[in-house]
């Protein structure tokens, strides 16, 4: 912006010195100079080109002295103008490509992220989740504006690039990422980008939204783990408003907590897990990291045991289901073997 200001004052400091020259040889001239040979005599020693003078001021001290001093200011207008015009073009150049090679290292270092594609309204609500949480990701945009919009918003690594090309989605670690979620403006772009990354990936975890119901079913079937229609749960959302209020109240609080961030998140024991083969009281978790145990999944089951007892005994692949801060997750994590 402090470029943007430099560059506009040159050109003000411009267009005055062009008027003052305008202005005094056209008083010191009196009526023997027209206008036209004012502006040519200003023109041409601003320009410092040298032509021919159309009025002789050898014998008029007071043009003389005028030029002299409309020379410095015209040097000096000149070297301001020109370095603020450089300046502004080069460094905006120059920053533009070393933040994009700042950008390109870091995202290159990245493992087990998070990707985003779109930056809609509810692409910004991802976006912000992610950060309050703590989790490693990368925003795909193809449009300037909006990275430029977002990028006054947070600071988050981007690609400016169309998602629903493989380019774009190998520059944002496709390979290395743990998830990519799809908030693109159609089903159509949605069901693209889920093939692309299916096929690029076949590990990653795939979050679409879906906005026609009759369009979950493919998205289904190109490899999307999950589709979330936004309709839908905008009406579960009025329904529980209504009749369950009290939770409700209670779950937006802990989302909209900023001084602490309490989630319900989840866990995997991993095979190198200490805390594999320890009961539930044995492996102190509430106590040691001071989140709450809502519920544990067995390996290989789709059933969840709610507030498990103190003697259940933890397996490898089993899934925790805690309340807990982004600081409580990573240790929970780092105790069970998760990377």
């Amino acid at each position: 912006m402090a470029g943007k200001k430099k560059v506009l004052l040159s050109l003000v400091m411009f267009f005055t010195v062009i008027l003052i020259g305008v202005i005094g040889f056209k008083i010191i001239g009196g009526g023997e100079w027209s206008l036209l040979d004012s502006l040519y005599m200003t023109v041409i020693t601003l320009s410092t080109v040298g032509y021919e003078e159309v009025v002789d001021i050898s014998a008029n001290p007071a043009a003389r002295t005028f030029a002299i001093i409309f020379i410095f200011l015209c040097v000096g207008t000149i070297a301001f103008a020109v370095t603020s015009i450089t300046s502004f073009i080069v460094e905006g150049e120059l920053k533009n490509i070393l933040g994009r090679r700042r950008m390109e290292k870091e995202i290159s270092k990245l493992k087990g992220h998070y990707i985003v594609c779109g930056s809609d309204e509810t692409a910004l609500t991802i976006i912000q989740e992610l950060l309050l949480t703590k989790k490693a990701f990368v925003v795909i945009e193809p449009l300037k504006e909006k990275i430029e919009r977002l990028s006054t918003l947070v600071d988050v690594l981007f690609v400016h690039g169309d998602p629903t090309e493989d380019t774009a989605l190998l520059q944002a670690g496709i390979e290395r990422a743990k998830g990519i979620l799809l908030s693109l403006p159609t089903d159509e772009a949605n069901l693209f980008v889920t093939i692309s990354a299916r096929s690029l990936n076949p590990e990653i975890r795939i979050v679409t939204k879906g906005i026609d119901v009759k369009s979950h079913k493919k998205i289904f079937k190109a490899g999307s783990d999950a589709v979330v229609s936004p309709p839908y749960i905008g009406g579960m959302r009025m329904v529980s408003e209504m009749i369950r209020p009290a939770v409700v109240t209670f779950l937006d609080m802990m989302l909209r907590e900023r001084e602490e961030v309490l989630r319900f998140e989840e866990v995997h024991v991993e095979k190198d897990s200490p805390l594999i083969g320890k009961t539930i009281e044995e492996a102190n978790i509430d106590k040691e990291t001071g989140s709450l145990l809502v519920a544990l999944r067995r390996a290989g089951s789709a059933e969840y045991d709610f507030n498990p007892s103190k003697d259940s005994k933890i397996q490898e692949g089993d899934i925790l289901v805690l309340i807990a801060t982004p600081d409580m997750v990573k240790e929970i994590e780092k105790a069970a073997g998760e990377s």
